[in-house]
């Protein structure tokens, strides 16, 4: 079924207005990159610019996967989610380009970053490992919510 099609079901596009507010207030998503055999889904906390840029740290060692997928991605998606019940949730599908944040620019969007949700095992592993900042800049995005009653509550 179409996105119209489930409108009759109480779903309903979110607006650019709803789109950003959702992202400045969520701090987790999935990333997906591309390879050879499907998506590299990758968890990952986020920073927003409010406009139409994400921020992503990534702890890396000698060899980082994601690094090398993020490197060679001419594309990539990124999905943030909630789900408050099986009748309250939104969610919001981005595409855009992934690139590196040169070490130079880091304190101008320190404070898109300090607030991102990590859990502690990750701010333990940044604290004596590498770290790299990679910006998303958005091309595309799409967001649909559900905030209907459950049967029975009309």
């Amino acid at each position: 079924m179409t996105v119209d099609e489930l409108g009759a079901y109480g779903l309903e596009q979110l607006t650019d207005d709803e789109i950003d507010a959702f992202l400045a207030n969520q701090r987790m998503g999935v990333l997906g990159l591309p390879t050879g055999n499907g998506p590299y889904l990758l968890p990952l906390s986020f920073g927003f610019d409010g406009e139409s840029r994400l921020y992503f740290t990534y702890v890396v060692g000698g060899q980082s996967r994601k690094v090398d997928l993020s490197e060679r991605a001419e594309r990539a998606s990124f999905l943030v989610y909630s789900a408050e019940s099986p009748y309250n949730w939104e969610s919001v599908s981005l595409t855009g380009r992934i690139e590196e944040v040169p070490e130079t620019e880091w304190d101008d969007i320190d404070d898109l970053l300090a607030d991102a949700w990590r859990p502690g095992l990750i701010e333990e592993a940044a604290a004596g490992a590498d770290v790299a900042v990679y910006r998303f800049p958005i091309e595309e995005r799409s967001g649909v919510k559900h905030t209907g009653l459950p049967p029975g509550f009309d």
